[in-house]
């Protein structure tokens, strides 16, 4: 970060704190049940996700583009939810919310690098759906494996270098005052107000990265979807047109449950009010990974055919299993 840490090049003294304080939420007496809850949504994602990942990787026939970006979008819900649920609960019930400077800036880093990559992968979702129904004939040319493996890629690096970037202008910012941040993590927006120089490049941060991580993808999917409609009313007929938006549901209810908490809080900034900006932020951050394996699942043809088959093989294999041990006797 040394980088980071030289201003207009010349030598400046920051003053860094020990630790911060993790505040919670303000004023809410017996919340520890709620972080329990949050608890159960993650192990429930973790199970789910893991399930997903699997059935992917044992059946070959989901060895296609937009598969590869399930199984990505899988990653990093199980990979978001772990960085940051084990986290809070060493937190707020076990009572450890005195956390090191450098560890509340890697715990940041995880945190909306997944956060940042859930949005993204959800563009790369989009765009499949956009060319398999508007280019159907060309789908296996312009869509392949190995190009959205190049998408998908693309989008970690940037993701990487966005929150590498905010946590590297964090460590401009002196700390001479209150060390308390309101919220459940180490989160960006109030750690830097947490400061006593300039902290203005940070504000610009902060102003800049909902625009370019969340309201960005969710025009292009907003786009991507009315021009399909459009596209699917103007050249298709009724029941064709039909087939083909339920191909896009599963998507589409994994953007209105990502997106919905987000928008509120991103829009409202410093007028919502930081309880409800934790809510907010920790639902975004764990039910949608608890809740985007189910959906697949229950919502994608392919998948449901998959674990049919997978059951099948494993129960076909027990059984000769057990045929043979009892033949052994």
């Amino acid at each position: 970060m040394e980088l980071f840490n030289s201003a207009f090049g010349k030598n400046i003294t920051f003053v860094r704190p020990a630790y911060f304080v993790i505040n919670g939420f303000i004023g809410l007496p017996n919340m520890k049940s709620y972080y329990i809850f949050l608890f159960f949504l993650y192990i429930i994602s973790v199970v789910g996700n893991t399930a997903v990942m699997a059935i992917i990787y044992l059946d070959h026939n989901l060895r296609t583009p937009k598969y590869v970006a399930v199984f990505n979008l899988a990653f990093v819900d199980l990979l978001g939810s772990s960085a940051l649920v084990p986290k809070v609960i060493d937190i707020f019930l076990f009572n450890h919310n005195i956390i090191p400077y450098n560890d509340c800036l890697t715990f940041l880093f995880f945190c909306y690098s997944c956060l940042s990559m859930q949005s993204f992968n959800l563009v790369a979702l989009s765009y499949d759906r956009l060319v398999a129904i508007i280019f159907p004939l060309h789908y296996q040319v312009k869509v392949t494996c190995r190009s959205m493996l190049t998408l998908i890629t693309s989008f970690w690096i940037f993701a990487i270098v966005a929150a590498l970037i905010a946590v590297g202008l964090l460590t401009r910012l002196s700390y001479c005052k209150s060390l308390v941040i309101n919220s459940y993590f180490c989160d960006h927006g109030q750690i830097y107000r947490l400061a006593c120089n300039d902290n203005f490049p940070n504000h610009v941060i902060g102003l800049f990265y909902p625009v370019l991580i969340f309201w960005l993808p969710l025009v292009f999917i907003l786009l991507s979807y009315l021009y399909i409609s459009y596209t699917l009313v103007k050249v298709a007929t009724f029941q064709p047109g039909i087939k083909a938006l339920k191909t896009c549901i599963a998507h589409l209810s994994l953007v209105v449950i990502y997106f919905t908490p987000l928008l509120i809080t991103f829009t409202l900034m410093e007028k919502i009010h930081p309880n409800n900006r934790i809510i907010n932020l920790s639902l975004t951050s764990v039910l949608p990974p608890m809740l985007n394996p189910i959906i697949y699942v229950l919502q994608t043809h392919e998948i449901k055919v998959s674990m049919k088959k997978l059951f099948k093989i494993f129960f076909k294999s027990k059984i000769r299993n057990f045929r043979s041990s009892n033949l052994s006797y």
